[in-house]
């Protein structure tokens, strides 16, 4: 149930970069359900990504952590969100990302609304 939850959540912070950003859209979909279908869907794969690709890339750039006190993490979000875009560009749906700037603030907005939102949805 948890990674459902973890879905949802990722959906509506990529649904609310989208807004916000001009340069990040999602495409397929025609109708409005097929739009959420697709926000799910990229939603998914951004999980996805996450859970197998970001752990080894964070073991593999503790130096980089230590060296920018952390700020490299906005580098890694932001390459996390362009792998997705590049996994979902293989169909004719998916995310689309302009450049490396769209998709660092994109991932800044993904972070920060799925940090707010999980802190919201917690059980404890």
């Amino acid at each position: 149930m948890g990674f459902v939850v973890r879905v949802l959540i990722n959906g509506v912070a990529i649904w609310l970069a989208t807004l916000v950003l001009p340069g990040l859209t999602v495409i397929g979909g025609d109708s409005t359900g097929g739009e959420i279908g697709v926000i799910l869907l990229v939603a998914l794969v951004f999980g996805l990504v996450n859970a197998i690709v970001k752990p080894i890339v964070n073991v593999l750039s503790i130096p980089l952590y230590i060296l920018t006190l952390g700020l490299f993490t906005l580098v890694v979000n932001a390459l996390m969100l362009m792998l997705t875009a590049w996994i979902t560009e293989q169909t004719s749906w998916g995310l689309r990302i302009e450049d490396f700037g769209t998709a660092v603030l994109g991932g800044l907005i993904v972070a920060v609304v799925s940090f707010v939102l999980s802190a919201v949805t917690s059980r404890d």
